[in-house]
């Protein structure tokens, strides 16, 4: 039996952005998905939730989600196993295979959960069949699985599924080789991923976004200008660990994502939760219209006291750190 792992991640720049070559920042964080590859004869799908069959293999799904997530995505999982191993050349039909995810990670929009699915299961088919994949062929084959969920993906969540850390990631548009730095922070920062508990279709999310773009030129070419000149500012601010303006970028991206209608009237609530609870910073994170929000939450104390304002509010936080 294979086995492989893939971080869970959070966007803290530029979500949506990057798609257009603007540089984005985004961390890796500590829970992630596992999956097991075994080879097998029996291709029946058990029936539970998220459970499926393709030409030569059955994938169970026993992560954590949240409700309906498995149902909704289950065209876009199904797509991006057969993409996985095409990517991988991989023929399953001549040797049959199981494929089961677990893990920490939920399976919610906005913490990398696809990207999670794509870069285990590639590590655990070269784990158990010594394919001989490195990091970075792990990294282009799920990138071809994230394209069944985002349509066009920037290869960010991909990225900070396989190599994990903080990342700051620009797009190659032309094709070539997309820029990847790690960054360095002082320590690692205390966070909390509020959860709207609503499933997002991110594909549509970034169609949406290139549609109002040409409809908008101007408007939102001054946008996307804008959001280029704040993440210079942020990759600084987080270098010299001034986590008050990091902060306060935070809140200016969020604004920037409001105006490109990928919010969501509960990302904003938890926004402003998370804000009036000391948040230093408060934004949408992901793909956008459900899913998760980040808040800026260094130390413990300013920690629980986010996450407890949220949960006293009928939301599920998750606590967690980036910048490890």
């Amino acid at each position: 039996m294979g086995t492989g792992s893939g971080y869970g991640k959070t966007i803290l720049f530029n979500e949506h952005f990057v798609v257009y070559g603007i540089p984005a920042i985004a961390s890796a964080i500590g829970d992630s998905t596992v999956a097991t590859v075994e080879r097998t004869e029996d291709l029946t799908p058990s029936g539970n939730e998220g459970s499926m069959a393709g030409d030569g293999w059955v994938l169970e799904d026993s992560r954590n989600a949240n409700p309906g997530y498995k149902t909704e995505k289950f065209e876009h999982q199904k797509q991006s196993i057969k993409l996985v191993l095409k990517a991988a050349e991989f023929n399953s039909a001549e040797n049959p295979i199981k494929i089961t995810l677990a893990g920490s990670l939920k399976a919610v929009g906005g913490v990398g959960a696809s990207a999670a699915v794509c870069v285990s299961v590639a590590r655990a088919l070269n784990d158990e069949f010594n394919l001989g994949f490195d990091d970075e062929r792990i990294n282009e084959i799920a990138y071809e699985g994230e394209k069944a969920y985002a349509g066009n993906p920037s290869g960010i969540d991909n990225t900070a599924s396989t190599y994990g850390g903080l990342l700051w990631f620009v797009k190659d548009l032309g094709g070539g080789q997309n820029t990847m730095d790690r960054l360095s922070v002082e320590k690692p920062i205390d966070i909390v991923l509020g959860n709207t508990g609503i499933t997002a279709n991110t594909k549509a999310a970034v169609a949406g976004v290139k549609e109002r773009k040409e409809q908008n030129p101007d408007e939102f070419n001054l946008i996307f200008k804008q959001s280029g000149e704040l993440v210079q500012n942020a990759k600084a601010a987080l270098t010299d660990y001034n986590l008050e303006f990091v902060g306060r970028l935070m809140n200016q991206n969020h604004e920037m994502l409001q105006k490109i209608g990928v919010s969501h009237p509960k990302l904003d609530q938890l926004v402003e939760i998370a804000r009036g609870s000391g948040a230093l910073g408060a934004k949408m994170t992901g793909g956008g219209l459900g899913g998760y929000m980040l808040a800026l939450t260094p130390g413990a104390e300013l920690q629980d006291s986010v996450a407890s304002a949220m949960e006293g509010a009928g939301f599920e936080a998750l606590r967690t750190t980036i910048g490890v």
